[in-house]
Formats: structure tokens, sequence, C-alpha cells
């Protein structure tokens, strides 16, 4: 299995979005309880639909019924998007695009945030709002972007120190504690960025439009210097110099 979206009970995704998405290799949609209400309006079918269901509408559910598989979780220790990744982890999914994730409650938002980091090493989650989206990286990486796009990026602690080439403001071995230092708005000088990241993980964020007009979402955007490749649709790795992987994108190292 490849990528996965996950619909949550934040603002209302764009369903060219959750099309996108699917043409390039997302294969299935998991409706995070009230996600369903979302899926619902925008006419979206999901695979499945997951949660206590205190948020659902009935009048929804009843409608996915014997279309989507509803899957019941009574437990209260997390939430019903956590519950949507650990379902997919469970399946074997190592990319989830979370779509409404983001909403008019702080509270979820942020703890959508904190989700990223939690299971960064089990399963990629990466966040599609508005206008932007959102990778978490570490290690090294290369991204493939326009001149003068914006590149914003955010640290977490003080051990996360990040070194840049290709910024217009340039970061020097930097740690960009959150509440002490950001990088927003950074701009890219050319078309490649590389950031080295040590000591933990480090949110890119970045515009939508240029990404999807341009396919930098399903390029290639993660290696090191043991040549391994990371996909953008299917996260999954090879150490060859020329790879075709389960998605069909085609990567050489040079």
């Amino acid at each position: 299995m490849k990528s996965t979206i996950i619909i949550a009970n934040g603002d209302l995704p764009q369903k060219g979005v959750v099309k996108y998405l699917q043409k390039n290799g997302a294969d299935n949609i998991i409706a995070a309880d009230g996600g369903a209400n979302s899926a619902f309006k925008l006419g979206i079918i999901p695979n499945f639909i997951i949660g206590d269901f205190d948020s659902i509408k009935p009048n929804v559910k009843s409608f996915f019924a014997d279309k989507s598989e509803i899957i019941h979780f009574e437990r209260q220790d997390d939430t019903d998007v956590e519950k949507s990744l650990k379902f997919a982890i469970e399946k074997g999914y190592k990319t989830a695009y979370l779509l409404g994730g983001t909403g008019d409650r702080l509270d979820h938002s942020i703890g959508n945030l904190s989700i990223v980091l939690k299971y960064f090493k089990k399963l990629r989650v990466i966040i599609i709002h508005g206008k932007t989206v959102l990778f978490p990286y570490s290690n090294e990486i290369e991204l493939t972007t326009l001149q003068n796009e914006t590149v914003s990026l955010f640290a977490f602690d003080d051990k996360t120190k990040i070194t840049s080439s290709g910024l217009k403001y340039p970061l020097k071995n930097t740690n960009l504690q959150f509440g002490k230092k950001e990088s927003t708005s950074n701009l890219a000088i050319g078309n490649k960025v590389k950031l080295k990241i040590s000591g933990g993980i480090v949110f890119v964020i970045r515009d939508l439009k240029i990404m999807r007009n341009n396919g930098f979402i399903f390029k290639s955007w993660l290696f090191n210097h043991n040549r391994i490749f990371y996909c953008g649709c299917c996260f999954r790795i090879s150490s060859k110099n020329y790879w075709q992987n389960q998605c069909g994108h085609i990567f050489a190292f040079k």
C-alpha cells in the first residue's frame, strides 16, 4: 500500500485537492468521525469512517452505512485523527495526507500539528490546508523550488539545528526553537534548496498551488550521503542509482 487521505473535522477541504491526491497515488480515503460530514458535502465516498462518532451527523452516517466501512472506537484516550493514523499504520500505509486538520478550534489544530511529530517515525503526515502544505523533515533534504518561492521553516526544541543553501536568508547551524526564532516567509533564490537538519524534526511550509502546478509534491524530496531516496508519494526507499518504485515514479541519483 502507498498513501492515504485522512479527512478531519476541520475546515472543508478542496475537492480538487482530494482528486489530485487520488490521481497521484493516494489509494484510500479515511474520514475521521466528523470528517465524514465534509466528505458528504464534497460528494466523496470515504473507504473508511473511523471514530467515536460524537461528531458525525446522523443523516451522514446513514448515507454512508452501505457505502463505507464504518469502524467505531469507544476509547477516549486519543483523538479521532489519531485513531485514523493508527488504523493507517496497521494497514501498512507510510504516508498520510491530512485534510481538514486545522480549523476554528485552536486546540484541535495544535493537537494535529503535535501528532505529525509524534508519528513521524511510523507515518509521514503531510498537512494540506488552504493555500499551503506542511511537510515534516529530518536529516538532509533537497527541495525542488521556483525562484522567489516562499519557504517557511519551524522547529521545536533547542537541539534541532538547520544549515541551508539556496535560501535568501541562509541558516547556518541555526536553532529555530519554538517561541524563540522562526524562519517565516524565507525565499528560494533558485530551483534547489538544501537543508541539513540535525537533532530533530523541522516543519517546512510551502505554497500548495506552486507545488501542484509543478508536480513538486510527488517528487523525491529527501536524501542523504548514503544515496537513499524517499518518494513523496508512497515513501518507498531505494539506495540504487536508478529506481522506479511501486507508484511508478522514477528517480535517478546525480
